[in-house]
């Protein structure tokens, strides 16, 4: 087994100046150069940070992937040591061509990253980054999340490399068996979505919806959220509608040899925003058409309660249209009165397939927008953003109305509601 030095004078020796890069070589005849993939801040419109990538090369000059070079290491200290030298490649790259005000993510062996508890290695590199000028708090540690057995290790870690002044990023969230337990035993500062993930919600509505609903929760947490693989134009639009804080991937750019400071991507960001607008004004319309029936049979079935009719008789009109699955009244406080009104369709229990949950007698539905909103703009219709309905395996949107009603004498507030089927469930129906 080779016998490797992490002092720092001794990794130092292995790089050496290159036209207008520094690379390094090594037994076996690798050559090691860095690459740099932007990472573009969307409300900034500008590059933030740069990932460090390695780029490796045989003796015939042909391309080896980063994970078949590491597979040449002879034992654990053998990848620390290339990754300690990778790592102060990307470095001194980094900073002999800094772009001002631009992190740099540097990625990082889990073996390393548990070094950081030892007493020497957060010496080094510190000693490494006041040699190259490069401030601490300018670089971005990547963890990778599900790496690391010993939680309370990792935690440890961690925490070592925010005492000497990194930022740190998990990275892969989404991939696997992600969780949120990490996210908040960590606190890292920002999270990095898989590419796995970015691609199935770009083209299914349903991991849509997660997606931004994961990105709420993340910014929660107290994390900035980057979306990473960003490839295509739907991509990059998904980053945007769920309030992604900052973008990575080919459809910006691609990893160079150098860090950029202006190029392309910008305009692509410009040209981004102008498409959201865009689009969102097309879907507010279409949406505001699709719904305009649904929205009309909710204001004619108030009037209607207003004038004595039945419930049923009120909803009819409502329950006729293709997509109206239920209505029902609610008081002043929320509370339900009488039973669900179905249309003929969904007149037995088993269509819905959701027994305990049928009789909604006497439920109380006071914390559901569509009640709230409702009550503050009374006389006038409400419809709420899609969601997981309660009676079966559906996407549903409730449309709502507020009406006064004279009962024996005395004005009430009353709430008119129907759902309407925004889709099915993939995960649930067959």
């Amino acid at each position: 087994m080779l016998t490797r030095t992490n002092d720092l004078q001794a990794l130092l020796s292995c790089l050496k100046q290159d036209d207008a890069t520094i690379t390094t070589a090594h037994e076996g005849g690798f050559i090691l150069r860095s690459a740099f993939q932007p990472i573009y801040s969307l409300s900034h419109c500008r590059a933030v940070g740069h990932e460090a990538l390695l780029r490796a090369t045989d003796t015939a000059g042909q391309p080896v992937p980063p994970p078949d070079y590491f597979a040449t290491a002879q034992g654990t200290e053998d990848r620390i040591w290339i990754d300690n030298l990778t790592g102060l490649l990307h470095i001194a790259n980094f900073a002999a061509h800094r772009p001002q005000r631009q992190w740099l993510f540097l990625n990082t062996l889990p073996e390393s990253m548990l070094k950081l508890i030892s007493e020497t290695t957060p010496r080094r590199l510190a000693e490494a980054l006041e040699r190259f000028g490069l401030p601490a708090s300018t670089v971005v540690l990547e963890v990778l999340e599900n790496a690391f057995p010993d939680a309370e290790q990792l935690t440890a870690a961690v925490e070592r490399a925010r005492e000497i002044g990194f930022l740190i990023a998990l990275d892969d969230f989404g991939a696997g068996h992600s969780n949120f337990d990490r996210v908040w035993q960590l606190r890292p500062d920002i999270v990095k979505l898989d590419r796995s993930l970015v691609a199935r919600a770009a083209v299914n509505p349903r991991e849509r919806r997660v997606v931004t609903q994961m990105v709420s929760l993340l910014h929660e947490c107290g994390a900035l959220v980057l979306m990473e693989g960003v490839e295509t134009v739907d991509e990059a639009l998904l980053a945007l509608e769920a309030d992604v804080d900052m973008v990575q991937g080919y459809h910006f750019c691609r990893p160079q040899p150098l860090p950029e400071t202006d190029g392309p991507a910008l305009q692509k960001l410009n040209d981004l925003h102008q498409l959201l607008l865009n689009t969102a004004l097309r879907q507010r319309q279409e949406h505001k058409s699709r719904i305009a029936a649904y929205y009309n049979a909710i204001g004619h079935g108030a009037f209607a309660l207003t004038q004595g009719h039945t419930l049923e008789e009120a909803c009819r009109s409502f329950l006729s249209l293709p997509q109206a699955e239920v209505c029902y009244l609610l008081d002043d406080q929320g509370f339900q009165i009488g039973t669900h009104v179905l249309p003929p369709q969904y007149s037995s229990p088993d269509v819905l397939g959701y027994e305990p949950l049928n009789d909604c007698t006497g439920a109380t539905w006071a914390r559901r927008p569509y009640f709230r909103r409702a009550m503050q703009a009374i006389g006038k219709v409400q419809v709420t953003r899609p969601y997981r309905t309660i009676h079966g395996n559906r996407i549903c949107v409730t449309v709502s109305m507020a009406f006064r009603h004279v009962v024996d004498g005395q004005e009430r507030i009353k709430v008119l509601c129907g759902d309407l089927i925004e889709s099915a469930d993939p995960a649930r129906v067959g």
